[in-house]
Formats: C-alpha cells, structure tokens, sequence
C-alpha cells in the first residue's frame, strides 16, 4: 500500500486536514452569504486554530464566532476584533470578559435577566447583547412564543448602559437530524418565520429594529437565499464529516478532515483490523446505517499526497479509550499489514479536532491548536 510522503510520517493517531478542500468550502460558504448581501460570521469551534482562522481571514472575513470564553481570547490574542460567544454568558468569567471587552467588538447571549444585571453590574465597557431565541431545539434561549418574557428582557437590556442590544440569535441544532434536503429547508424557513415573529414584535412593541442571526451547516449548505437574515454562523461546513455526508448534507470531495491512524494488529477470523485511534481521538459520535448497524469512521487508504475515496465494506465498527477496532470485507483486509496506515473520517469533525489539538497539512505543515496543551 501507498502511504504519505516522508513529511507526513506518521507514528500514532494524526489528524491530517486537506487544506485546498477547506479553503474551497470557506469560498463556496462566503460566495452563499455575498450573494445574499448577508454577514458571514463563522463559528470557530470546529477547527479551533489560528492557522486555520488565517485563511478565512485571507477570504475576506472579519467576525467570527466562538463556544468558549477562553476561545474567545485564544482568537482575540490572534488578531481577531469582532467575536460573537454564542453560548449564553458565564457571569462567574467576568474579568476575562471584561478583557475582551475592553480590547475588542464583544458579543455576548443572554436568555435571562440575572445573567442581564449581573453583566450591567460589572462590565468595565461596553458589549453587544443577542438575545438568545429557542426556536425549536430546547437546547438554550427564550421559546419564541414567550413573546411577553422576550419583550420585558429587552426592555430591561435597554436601560442597562454597558449592554447594546444588538439582535436576536437562534441556532436550529435540531437541522442535524435531518436526512433530506427539503428536510433542512423546513427547517431553515421554520426557523427564520419564528425569528421575524419575534423580530416583528420587538420593533411594534419597543421600537427597535434589531439583527437576525441563525447560523448551522446543514441549513446554511441547503439554502441559497438568507435575505431574510441579517447574519449566518455555521462552523462544521470547514471539514464537514461522515454524519454530514451521509444525510447528504456535503460531497465526499468537501469533506476536508480525517485521522491517519496506524494498523497495529489483524484478526482474520472476524476480517477485523486494530488500529490505534480510540474514543480519545475520534470521540463515541456514531451513525446507524441503512442496515441499522453504527459505526464511527469511514476509511480510505492513504496516496503519496492526498487520501483516496471512501472505501465501501470497511468502517471503524468498534472504540474503546485508544483503540478502534475496523471490519473489512475479505478483498480489502487482504490488501491491509501490520503497519500500513489507513485514513480514518470521523462522524463529528468538531468533537475530533477538539480532542486532538494538533493537525498536519497534506503539504507537511504541523499544527497546533487552541486545545493542543489541554490534551497532551
């Protein structure tokens, strides 16, 4: 079997990004927004890198959004000036607030008045406010339909002077569970019909005309037109991955992540294949395929510079804390030694890049990432 040039040496689980693929989905993502005269504001969480935030950089983008504070000010110490924390604010992280806030354009969500007060109480300058909206995932936010608690919040933001209401935040995380295009779709217009409600209701009522923001790849990658938004802030469309591949939500050739992961044992009773890449690297995000059996990766075997196509009878069945165990049909566990390395997708490419902290270029280039010393 091929493997990687000899920059790419690989001696335990790496992850391996394909950069001229990321750097066609960051184009194909911003061109969606352009041409809907919308803000692209990516979410930073998937790749959780300065190297990478470079090259949205180099595209044209200046907001980005985070899940963290502490990535928040990983980013800020990167040059970037206009971050959105799309995670309601952590009252207990105010002097790191107040850091960011006195040096860069800080967005902060807020979904309740405690959290409100607390920030007018003790920020040392000024912040945008988005009121975070649950339109439909039950994750975080004010349900749309609480149209009063959402009216009465607003009010009490405007009379606090270090907080700026700038607009309304929603994200549709419930848009992942969606097989089928017309699927997301639903879900993108349903989501953006229950914004403007609220949008609607806060201008009558209050006078104000805030921004809309809405921001998850599946939709963002199925809809052409976002018009009716003021901003988008997808994040997994930089890699996409197996999950995203499998519902049709991306191409294989957009798919811009994966572990190579060395093949240390093989087992020919059961056509299965030991690797070292566990659940520490690839996390225990699964799919169920059509047959109704999960598994954890899809594989290809590695080129001189580049993977080969997702191959079919051959998936990571099995993980445990370093190990993962691959079931391959007879023609392929054939081609496969002790030693060899294959390429690994992972279903979650967020999850993934979290957990290992480093990444190689295809061309040689290393790495490191935010996470990198949380992790080694």
């Amino acid at each position: 079997m091929l493997t990687f040039a000899d920059s790419l040496t690989i001696t335990k689980p790496t992850m391996i990004v394909d950069k001229s693929k990321a750097i066609k989905n960051i184009r194909w993502m911003k061109n969606k927004a352009d041409n809907s005269g919308v803000r692209l504001r990516p979410h930073f969480k998937t790749h959780q890198s300065a190297e990478i935030g470079e090259w949205f950089r180099e595209e044209g983008i200046k907001e980005i959004t985070v899940s963290s504070t502490d990535m928040a000010l990983y980013f800020a110490q990167h040059g970037w000036k206009d971050i959105t924390i799309a995670f309601p604010a952590n009252v207990h992280e105010i002097d790191h607030l107040n850091t960011l806030a006195e040096t860069i354009k800080l967005n902060l969500v807020v979904d309740s008045l405690e959290t409100a007060l607390v920030l007018g109480r003790k920020l040392k300058a000024g912040v945008n406010i988005w009121l975070k909206i649950d339109i439909g995932y039950h994750r975080a936010g004010i349900f749309y339909t609480e149209m009063k608690k959402i009216a009465d919040l607003s009010q009490e933001i405007l009379n606090l002077e270090k907080l700026n209401l700038k607009g309304i935040l929603t994200h549709a995380g419930h848009a992942y569970q969606e097989s089928t295009h017309e699927g997301r779709v639903r879900v993108y217009d349903e989501s953006v019909e229950r914004m403007r409600a609220v949008h609607a209701l806060l201008a009558e009522k209050l006078g104000l005309n805030l921004e809309i923001s809405v921001g998850d790849t599946p939709c963002t990658s199925a809809i052409t037109d976002f018009e009716a938004v003021d901003e988008i802030r997808p994040g997994n469309f930089v890699f996409f991955d197996i999950m995203q591949l499998e519902r049709g939500v991306c191409t294989e050739d957009q798919v811009a992540m994966a572990l190579a992961c060395p093949v240390v044992a093989k087992y020919s009773a059961r056509n299965e294949i030991l690797i070292h890449g566990g659940a520490v690297h690839f996390s225990k995000e699964k799919v169920t395929g059509a047959d109704g059996s999960a598994h954890y990766g899809a594989v290809a075997f590695p080129w001189q510079h580049e993977w080969g196509k997702i191959l079919k009878g051959i998936e990571l069945r099995s993980l445990s804390q370093d190990h993962g165990l691959i079931r391959a049909a007879p023609e392929h566990f054939s081609k496969i030694a002790i030693g060899d390395i294959l390429i690994v997708f992972p279903v979650h490419s967020c999850l993934t890049a979290n957990l290992m902290g480093e990444f190689r270029t295809l061309e040689g280039g290393h790495h490191e990432m935010m996470t990198k010393h949380a992790h080694r």
